[in-house]
C-alpha cells in the first residue's frame, strides 16, 4: 500500500478525494478533489495541511495559530483545536480545491475571503457545532450507564 507521503515525495503532489466531514462546508466528501503539494518552509496561519498524527491516522485540518515549535489545528466543521502537531507531522499542504470540474486555488479571492469569514467567527462556529453535537453525547453518556 503506497502511503501519502510516498506519492508526494515521487510525483510532487497528491490529488484525491477526502473521507469525512471535518472539513465541511469547504470540502465535500466524494465530491470534491484535493490537490495536495509538499510545504516548502513552515506553514502560515489558515494553511491546511495534510499531516499524519503519531498513531499513524491522516487527517486535513486548517491551521488557526502558528506557534514557535508547533500549531494548532482545527477542521472547518469542528470545535476542538489541536495541539502539539509539528512540523514533523506534516506531509503536504492543501494547494487547490476541485469542486464540479472548476479548480480552486487557496490564492483565490473567494477562496481567502471564506477562510477569512469562517476562521473569524470560530468562537461562534465552535458554540454552535458544540451546542449541536450536545443530544448525541448525552445519548452516548445514557447508554454507557445503562
Amino acid at each position: 500500500m503506497t502511503k501519502f507521503e510516498d506519492i508526494i515525495e515521487r510525483d510532487g503532489k497528491l490529488i484525491y478525494t477526502n473521507v469525512g466531514n471535518s472539513m465541511r462546508p469547504l470540502i465535500r466528501q466524494d465530491k470534491d478533489l484535493l490537490i495536495i503539494e509538499k510545504p516548502y518552509g513552515r506553514l502560515k496561519k489558515y494553511d491546511v495541511p495534510l499531516y499524519k498524527r503519531d498513531n499513524g491516522q491522516y487527517v486535513l485540518h486548517r491551521v488557526l495559530k502558528v506557534r514557535k515549535n508547533d500549531y494548532v489545528i482545527c477542521g472547518d466543521n469542528r470545535y476542538k483545536k489541536e495541539y502539539g502537531i509539528s512540523d514533523r507531522h506534516i506531509i503536504g499542504v492543501l494547494t487547490a480545491v476541485v469542486r464540479d470540474g472548476k479548480e480552486v486555488s487557496v490564492d483565490n479571492r473567494k477562496y481567502r475571503l471564506y477562510v477569512h469569514l469562517w476562521c473569524g467567527i470560530f468562537p461562534l462556529r465552535a458554540l454552535i457545532l458544540w451546542t449541536a453535537a450536545l443530544p448525541g453525547r448525552i445519548r452516548r453518556k445514557l447508554a454507557r450507564r445503562a
